[in-house]
């Protein structure tokens, strides 16, 4: 078939042709392979923070960004309530609302949870986007499209952009890969409209989530270290300081954030290199004015002085309180075990917890070992760009280790260095394979076509093994919604377990709509969000003395525990039990962390009181006297000791646990069942009035 010439591309125009269309599909893979959620199940919400998140932005959609930004929340933390507007990153539900309103200006009447849904997805696909645009300025385009096919299927990335992850992190990525790629952009050029993008994209991030202070150590690290190794130049001169300045001023415009980039610990070292930065220059300029000896001498004087003036300032500023320290979540970033001794609400978080090797391989497979290769190749050819690179890599992978949330920082940075070393390697022997190269300086030796077919075929075959990997991943492990549970019965055929979105329902339609509802941090956000109830607590964990009287309600006895409640006006009390269907995510399991949390702030809750003598955590016969008359265990096994829950069992048999509860007489005397969802996973009861003393 002859082509018309009209039709015809140039030739010249050929390779930027192919990388559109390249990009453009990538774009709708990365969309379109985050779908699974709403496929296997609905368009709904996952997880436990998000629900908090979809909830602020439908009050910003409904009464505008004025009272959205002055919102007292009066549901949330009773009787404390909670300022919304200026303790929350409200990146998030900005981007969600000017999506729906953009929507809706061109009659896309969409519901704005279908928004909330999607835009983690959305924002995904642009991530695959910005990843090329930083690969191509580290390496170049071709090892960029890579990196965007890679960024675009990665587990560890996956795990928080699918539909329905209505997180900060959803958009945070992007910002974050959004604001390298044009920091290397502007040190790579000298551009001040570069930096000035930096600044922006900066901006966005620390308008989103709090792991920007990555952003503002990391990119302050790379500068110091060009220094140190005689890499300064003018063009990293004014990318700095037009990031610092303006990323500065711009991020203390966010409510939450203040005053903190010019007074907390975190951000000092910013502040240190860009005051190094402005000496530095300084020096470098005076010593092409003044003869040698006479700049040794005003060096010297320069050094002690500055240092003297540095220590004033830190120690003054330390003493006076105006640089505040460390929090614990950043401690707990340089020493892992610091938040399970010191803060041990931090440390109850699943995400929190250090990352296993095989959650490596499980959120980063083929890129694990492609990861080293493409840091050799950048070690190899050391520029401004790859030197940034490396850095990313090898902190990310730092943190990554201490925290498997982190994990989410490393897969793009990942899938950069990997997709170098992809790149550098099919470059390199496909030279033997193409008969049209004539290198001379290529090396020759026995059979080097087979050995660079070998090569070739096992990268395209480790390639396909991680796209399955990945897509399995997707499909079975990162598109469960946790407030929808899915299970397989001995038949394969599927079941549904609806018990949350049950008891929220039942709980809005079945108790005053001034009702106070006590339940674990963890299921604060979807009580206010579905149920429309008051919480003492919620996700946000702001307030650990709080949040351990709540701890110490559950782990004493009934009668103490009424006390509590009675003096914190709670009308319901919400657990979750997962003994009857085998849900290990239950509050038996969480129990020993109410009690660390609530012996933080009492000592006459003590851990070991819930261990057998033999230092066992135990629900049977043996259980400790203290654990089987706590609230806790009367309320999650209360009429459960007569329910058969599997075959040749006993009557009480825990499944989660896998042994006979101790106590199957369980009685109840301040508290009364009021509800208990279809798969006992759910389980409320109504704390009753005092007795009429006339």
């Amino acid at each position: 078939m002859i082509v018309p010439k009209s039709f015809q591309i140039p030739a010249e125009k050929q390779s930027f042709v192919f990388r559109v269309v390249i990009l453009a599909l990538i774009y709708i893979l990365a969309f379109f392979l985050r779908l699974f959620s709403i496929l296997r199940f609905e368009s709904v919400i996952h997880e436990f923070d998000p629900y908090f998140n979809f909830r602020s932005t439908k009050y910003l959609v409904n009464e505008g960004f004025y009272n959205f930004h002055n919102w007292f929340d009066e549901v949330s933390w009773y009787p404390l309530g909670r300022i919304t507007g200026g303790t929350i990153y409200p990146g998030l539900m900005l981007t969600a609302a000017a999506v729906y309103h953009f929507l809706h200006f061109f009659n896309f009447t969409v519901q704005i949870r279908n928004v909330c849904v999607l835009i983690a997805p959305f924002f995904a696909s642009n991530t695959a986007l910005a990843t090329y645009f930083f690969t191509s300025e580290v390496k170049d385009k071709k090892a960029g499209l890579i990196a965007a096919l890679l960024v675009a299927v990665v587990p560890g990335y996956i795990s928080r952009s699918v539909a329905g992850s209505f997180d900060n992190e959803g958009i945070a990525i992007f910002a974050l890969i959004l604001t390298f790629a044009t920091w290397v952009r502007s040190v790579n050029t000298g551009s001040i409209f570069w930096a000035t993008i930096c600044a922006l994209s900066y901006f966005y991030m620390v308008s989103a989530w709090g792991g920007y202070v990555f952003i503002i150590n990391v990119i302050p690290l790379h500068a110091l270290v060009l220094m140190l190794t005689g890499n300064f130049s003018s063009r990293l001169y004014v990318a700095y300081n037009t990031l610092y300045i303006l990323g500065t001023l711009l991020s203390m415009q966010v409510t939450f954030v203040g005053f903190q980039p010019v007074q907390s610990s975190e951000h000092m070292a910013a502040l240190g290199v860009f005051g190094l930065m402005q000496i530095y220059s300084f020096v470098n300029y005076i010593k092409g004015v003044l003869p040698p000896d006479m700049f040794r001498t005003l060096f010297r004087s320069i050094v002690i002085f500055g240092l003297s003036v540095l220590t004033v300032a830190l120690g003054f500023g330390l003493a006076t309180g105006y640089i505040s320290p460390w929090t614990g979540r950043f401690y707990s970033l340089l020493d892992p075990t610091y938040a399970k001794e010191h803060i041990p609400i931090i440390a109850s978080v699943s995400e929190h917890q250090p990352t296993t090797w095989s959650s490596f391989f499980f959120d980063l497979h083929a890129l694990t070992f492609l990861f080293p290769v493409g840091m050799y190749y950048s070690f190899q050819h050391l520029t401004d760009a790859n030197t940034f690179a490396i850095l990313y890599g090898i902190t990310s992978v730092y943190f990554a280790g201490v925290m498997v949330r982190l994990m989410l920082v490393l897969a793009p940075i990942a899938c950069v260095l990997s997709a170098i070393g992809l790149s550098q390697t099919l470059r390199t022997y496909m030279k033997y394979l193409n008969p049209n190269v004539k290198d001379k300086n290529l090396p020759s030796f026995p059979v080097a076509k087979e050995i660079a077919l070998v090569m070739v075929a096992g990268l395209t075959i480790l390639m396909v093994f991680f796209v399955f990997h990945s897509v399995w991943v997707t499909s079975e492990a990162y598109s469960s919604p946790s407030i929808v549970l899915a299970a397989r019965q001995h038949d394969g055929s599927k079941i549904i377990f609806d018990d949350f979105r049950e008891s929220y329902f039942w709980l809005r339609h079945n108790t005053p709509p001034n009702a106070r509802v006590m339940s674990w941090w963890d299921y604060g956000y979807q009580i206010s969000a579905m149920a429309n109830r008051t919480i003492l607590v919620d996700n946000n964990t702001w307030n650990n003395s709080h949040i351990a009287q709540v701890g110490k309600a559950f782990a004493s006895s009934e009668e103490k525990a009424y006390e509590i409640m009675r003096k914190m006006d709670v009308n319901y009390v919400l657990i979750l039990f997962g003994g009857l269907t085998g849900y290990s995510s239950d509050d038996i399991n969480k129990f020993l962390w109410m009690v660390r949390i609530a012996g933080s702030t009492d000592p006459s809750i003590k851990e070991a009181d819930y261990y057998t003598p033999q230092g066992e955590y135990r629900i049977d016969a043996s259980a400790s006297p203290i654990m089987l008359n706590s609230l806790m265990y009367k309320l999650c096994y209360y009429n459960f000791g007569t329910m058969y829950t599997e075959g040749g069992k006993p009557p009480g048999w825990d499944r989660v646990r896998n042994a006979e509860i101790g106590r199957k007489d369980v009685e109840l005397e301040y508290l009364e069942e009021a509800f208990t969802s279809e798969h006992w996973l759910v389980r409320i009861f109504k704390v009753l009035e005092p007795e009429n003393r006339g």
